[in-house]
């Protein structure tokens, strides 16, 4: 009877060892690889960093677009960004001007 009694404990002592051990696993797999793990916090930040990057290019040419609106708008006209943008609307060309155009179709 000593010996099962003695069996029975260390199945008690065992048995609580590796119900923690087991928690202890499953923690530091989900602390890893769950939704708010370790991967998912460094995939996030690669995104997060691609999109600023995006957005840092597209508010720099936003701001090159309002520079050329700027410069088109009635209150402060420049003639040459006038000349510019009617050359290229209209395929307009002077007289005394040679003109190139480029064969692109491939």
């Amino acid at each position: 009877m000593g010996v099962l009694l003695d069996l029975q404990a260390k199945f008690k002592n065992s048995l609580w060892l590796i119900v923690v051990f087991l928690i202890f696993i499953y923690f530091s797999f989900y602390t890893v690889n769950g939704e708010r793990g370790l991967l998912r916090y460094m995939y996030l930040s690669k995104e997060i960093k691609y999109a600023q990057s995006l957005a840092d290019k597209y508010s720099h040419e936003k701001k090159m677009l309002e520079q050329k609106v700027r410069l088109l708008s009635s209150n402060s006209l420049d003639l040459d960004m006038l000349e510019e943008r009617t050359r290229v609307v209209l395929n307009y060309a002077a007289d005394d001007e040679f003109v190139i155009l480029d064969d692109i179709s491939e």
